[in-house]
């Protein structure tokens, strides 16, 4: 058994230090109720990009350089140390941080940006690192493609803990390179939100035999200001959903054992038991006794990919 916290509480928008000022006070809560695993949504910091889903890239040019010159500028650089007080406060409490970040590539240009995801251990280590491998649709005028290097599974408190980010989880083959490396606690930090995207989550669940946890992003208009490019005016309400959050805790099989905690700014927890995933295989195993490796086989490529090679 292990206990697990999803921080449902909007960032500080592109506001990369305290935005990290937040999320060390979240996880400082989190603790204080028991939690060995705290997880964060997706992009978490500085924030999503909201903007690319209303604004268009050609029509409103002036807007787009403007906040994507400022989400540059508070990005995370890796190399630069930026996650350093997350890190820290991961080691100080000694527990397991999960949370997404808008990373700005040191190597090369040093000017591509990737969405993100990172399994911290208590350590203070960084146990994985993922960079999303398809953004969706508008997010490509935002963020680069990653490669295979994140697609694996890390053990922690909680179980062995795979992470795929918002429609990677649509991505089967995505998701079953997470089921072939025993993921028990399957963690999906996401800006989907809605019943049809549960649906989606608790379909995993039966479908991997595994805990199954969405993160989401709770974001109004008031939320999303900044002061650049007229941003008040892409959102002009204050008290608009943006975003409802639905963040939830499914158990193997499909079962919602929390939430979804949707419109609701707060710490959602859960009690997972990971002796359930292995009695949830007993009669589907995907990757094992339900599998037919002499019709179907997938080849994951782990190799970094670089446009340059310096030999």
């Amino acid at each position: 058994m292990g206990k697990l916290a999803i921080v449902q509480v909007p960032p500080v928008f592109l506001d990369r230090a305290k935005t990290l000022e937040l999320a060390i006070g979240q996880i400082e809560e989190a603790v204080s109720q028991g939690a060995e695993l705290v997880i964060f949504p997706e992009a978490y910091i500085p924030g999503y990009p909201a903007w690319a889903w209303r604004l268009r890239p050609g029509g409103d040019w002036g807007q787009c350089e403007a906040l994507h010159g400022r989400l540059l500028e508070q990005s995370v650089d890796l190399q630069r140390g930026d996650l350093k007080p997350l890190c820290e406060a991961a080691r100080r409490h000694r527990v397991t941080v999960l949370c997404g970040i808008d990373e700005r590539a040191s190597d090369l240009s040093r000017a591509t940006l990737f969405n993100s995801y990172l399994v911290i251990g208590p350590d203070g280590e960084v146990m994985n690192h993922h960079r999303k491998v398809m953004p969706t649709n508008p997010e490509r005028m935002v963020w680069g493609f990653g490669d295979g290097t994140g697609l694996n599974v890390v053990d922690t408190p909680c179980g062995r803990v795979g992470t795929l980010i918002c429609w990677e989880n649509y991505m089967p083959l995505a998701r079953y390179a997470l089921y072939a490396q025993g993921v028990e606690l399957y963690v999906a930090p996401t800006y989907d939100s809605g019943d049809d995207w549960i649906g989606t989550l608790r379909h995993i669940a039966r479908e991997a035999g595994c805990w199954v946890v969405g993160s989401g992003n709770l974001l109004r208009g008031r939320d999303l200001q900044v002061d650049v490019a007229d941003a008040s005016t892409i959102y002009p309400d204050a008290e608009e959903w943006v975003n409802p959050g639905d963040s939830v805790v499914i158990a193997p099989g499909g079962a919602v054992v929390a939430g979804p905690m949707r419109r609701e700014a707060g710490i959602l927890y859960a009690e997972v038991d990971t002796a359930k995933v292995g009695l949830a295989r007993r009669t589907l195993d995907v990757v094992g006794h339900y599998a037919r490796p002499d019709i179907f086989q997938l080849k994951v490529n782990r190799q970094p990919q670089s446009p340059v090679d310096f030999s």
